[in-house]
């Protein structure tokens, strides 16, 4: 264990934890930690490293490489992928590209024995109902969490998962597409999770229901070890972009924070026990990509895209002081440079100086400080920005076709060593270093590299900044209902548990609140909350009160199939995922139905959801109207979803069953002619049945006021089957408006 987590464990006193060791013996166990550390480094659980930062503290790392085999120890070709890894326990994890360019492709967790590079064990799932393209999976990483050895993972389809990290059997997951609606975009731009406590913590870009249908970038903490949602926070609404920025763990003036760039072009300070948001500063017109630094409670981050206080501007790089509340202005920053355009890499700062690459390949220097520029150096060419690492007192950066060595100088930096990869081969992962080597991930091979005969060694690891002991402020200042969101069958119960926290969002203890409800249902004075009997999906909402200060859990009660929707309450179903901000009631004709509106623009193609994931072999039937575009005659592209399919009636005339919609020539989709017309009602029909290790797919489209076909029109057999699925709906308006009614889900017959 190293000093990162003993300071976790031991410092920082979460609802499991109830006692907190005398000064003393705290001394004692770093003090033995410390030197146990000097000769074995820590593990690199974080893809920026023990410290979350990009430094290394170990000795004895290689100056140089090539793919030739210098230094070489192992490599391994079945991992290459984008992703950076981790190393846990001797062993190595990356998500890649499952069996690419086959009808079987997914995206996989490899685990690989990091002495020899062999594979202990993978785990592959599906990417389903995502615009991600296949070369993007693995943006994100994994994260380790060394108290339990077991790893989380959020994918390019949104599935989040706790895998056991010696077997790679999944433990729990959520689909945060279907449950929290999150977006899976072509960018497949995913975030990176963070384990802190009992919590684990992930955020993007999310339209969900309620007051939370409008999209905003948003984290949600979930229990580690259940899975259940702790807490949930946004930022603010209608964001421009998901985001890569990291977040990065730190404490200000004994205050636990976690700081982080978001899609509303923010950096925000966030309390990790809570969700309470600390500080903002605005740096941007739009999302921040870049992971930010915090050393000695300063603040290093950048961006890339206009500048939020002059549109003319691009990018920048800036500093301030973290330990501040409420809004952060451009009065309080310690220093910007304007117009350096820092992308996805994080800056890293060293001995007073900070060090990032910029988007177009200089490695920016600067004064910690002042902001002042101490030298750039051309690393590349292009516009694929180069990943920071410091190690044994060395600078090594890797972008897309060459890998370098820096050795830190006054008045910049010298090359020591630098290669250029064969081929196609390129570099879009960050390095990572445990025990004496360094490992570097490529499109098509991981490299372990380094001395056979190196003995590890390390510095230890700085001391963490810690918390103010919670002693010295026992007031309640806020509460918490946990779960604060799930999905519950009526009539059924379930425990909720209020946990107080002081002003510095440090856990106290549990208390007893009073309890009310808003849906239905009922709850005990000990929190065992009852749903509501009924055949309808419910919204609920139980609010607790305790010690001057309250705080709402949410749950979704959703009824066994049959369902249907008629709208005839003139409403969007307040429990759809996805559905309130994109659609609203309309009356056609004298019926009562939603209408998919053309005029948001980043809304116009979305995918809504109805209820359980666990559902299979049912069919889902709709009633669907596209208007027709004046200007050119082009009409919607309408859908339905059935367990993680699309039966989508195209406005090409066109109808498909697809699953991912950039792998249709190699995952999985069938398409047929289907000539249909404009101002026109037709109803969808679309069944789902897994059968023989397989998922028939079967569908049709008719004129409503004419008579049923008998015989489906479309047919498929998925062999890489998703087995179960959230009803929804698909449709892209931004050619025309179109309108929905009667929307049925039932068991197949």
């Amino acid at each position: 264990m190293n000093v990162r987590t003993v300071a976790s464990c031991l410092l920082r006193s979460g609802p499991k934890r109830t006692s907190v060791p005398s000064a003393v013996s705290l001394a004692l166990i770093l003090s033995t930690t410390l030197t146990a550390l000097a000769v074995e480094p820590a593990d690199w659980y974080h893809w920026r490293g023990p410290e979350w930062n990009g430094i290394s503290r170990e000795k004895n790392l290689p100056e140089k490489w090539s793919t030739a085999g210098e230094n070489v120890l192992w490599s391994n070709d079945d991992a290459g992928t984008r992703c950076t890894p981790i190393i846990m326990n001797n062993k190595l994890y990356v998500v890649a590209r499952y069996k690419p360019e086959t009808t079987e492709e997914g995206e996989r967790v490899i685990c690989l024995n990091a002495d020899t590079g062999e594979k202990i064990w993978e785990t592959a799932h599906n990417i389903f109902l995502s615009d991600a393209p296949a070369e993007r999976t693995g943006w994100s990483s994994v994260i380790g969490d060394p108290e339990s050895g077991d790893i989380y993972w959020l994918g390019t389809g949104s599935e989040f998962v706790r895998l056991n990290g010696e077997t790679g059997k999944v433990e729990w997951g959520h689909s945060m597409g279907e449950e929290y609606g999150m977006l899976s975009t072509y960018g497949g731009r995913t975030n990176f999770p963070i384990v802190f406590e009992d919590l684990v913590i992930v955020s993007g870009v999310m339209t969900q229901w309620g007051a939370n249908a409008v999209p905003s970038h948003r984290f949600v903490a979930f229990d580690k070890n259940t899975g259940a949602a702790v807490w949930f926070s946004s930022t603010d609404p209608k964001p421009k972009d998901t985001t890569y920025s990291s977040p990065f763990l730190t404490t200000f003036d004994g205050q636990a924070a976690i700081v982080f760039g978001a899609g509303d072009g923010k950096v925000h300070a966030m309390q990790p026990r809570t969700g309470k948001i600390i500080w903002s500063y605005l740096a941007s017109g739009r999302g921040i990509w870049t992971s930010p630094v915090v050393v000695d409670g300063i603040v290093y981050c950048g961006f890339h895209e206009m500048s939020a206080t002059d549109a003319r501007v691009r990018g920048g790089l800036f500093a301030f002081d973290g330990r501040k509340q409420g809004q952060i202005t451009e009065e309080d920053l310690l220093w910007k440079v304007d117009g350096a355009e820092i992308e996805k890499g994080q800056p890293i700062v060293v001995d007073g100086r900070v060090y990032v690459v910029d988007l177009f390949g200089e490695l920016r220097i600067v004064d910690a400080k002042t902001g002042e520029k101490v030298n750039k150096k051309k690393v590349k060419v292009g516009r694929k920005p180069g990943t920071l690492i410091y190690g044994d007192g060395k600078l090594y950066c890797v972008e897309l076709k060459q890998f370098s060595v820096f050795k830190p100088t006054e008045d910049g930096v010298e090359l020591i060593s630098k290669m250029s990869p064969k081929g196609a081969e390129e570099f879009n992962a960050s390095l990572v270093v445990n025990r004496g080597r360094i490992f570097v991930t490529s499109s098509e091979k991981i490299y372990c590299i380094g001395n056979k005969d190196v003995v590890p060694d390390s510095d230890p690891l700085p001391e963490l900044p810690g918390e103010t002991p919670k002693s010295e402020d026992t007031k309640v200042a806020h509460i918490q209902v946990a779960p604060v969101e799930a999905m519950l069958v009526p009539g059924k119960s379930n425990r909720y548990q209020v946990r107080a926290y002081n002003k510095n969002g440090q856990y106290l203890k549990l208390v007893k609140a009073e309890f009310s409800v808003e849906g239905g249902g009922e709850i005990t004075a000990d929190g065992i909350y009852t749903a509501p009997e009924t055949d309808q999906h419910t919204a609920v909402f139980i609010t607790a009160t305790a010690e001057g200060v309250s705080s709402t859990a949410r749950a979704r009660v959703i009824p066994p199939l049959p369902w249907s929707f008629d709208f005839s309450d003139k409403q969007v179903p307040l429990t759809w995922i996805g559905a309130a901000y994109r659609h609203q009631f309309k009356e056609v004709s004298g019926e009562a139905v939603l209408v998919k509106i053309s005029t948001i623009p980043l809304g116009t193609r979305s995918q809504s959801w109805m209820g359980w994931t666990t559902l299979s072999n049912y069919t889902v039937q709709a009633d669907v109207f596209s208007t027709v575009n004046p200007d050119n005659g082009e009409r919607a592209d309408m859908g339905v979803i059935n367990q993680r399919y699309t039966l989508d009636l195209m406005g090409k005339d066109e109808l498909q069953i697809r699953s991912w919609v950039p792998r249709l020539e190699n995952r999985f989709a069938v398409t047929i002619p289907f000539p249909w017309e404009g101002n026109t009602w037709y109803t969808l029909k679309f069944q789902s049945e897994n059968q023989d290790g397989k998922a028939i797919l079967r569908g049709k489209a008719w004129k409503r006021d004419e008579e049923e076909p008998a015989e489906w029109m479309i047919e498929g057999a998925d062999a890489v089957p998703n087995t179960s699925g959230s009803p929804g709906l698909f449709g892209k308006s931004d050619l025309a408006e179109f309108y929905i009614d009667n929307v049925k889900v039932y068991k197949n017959n």
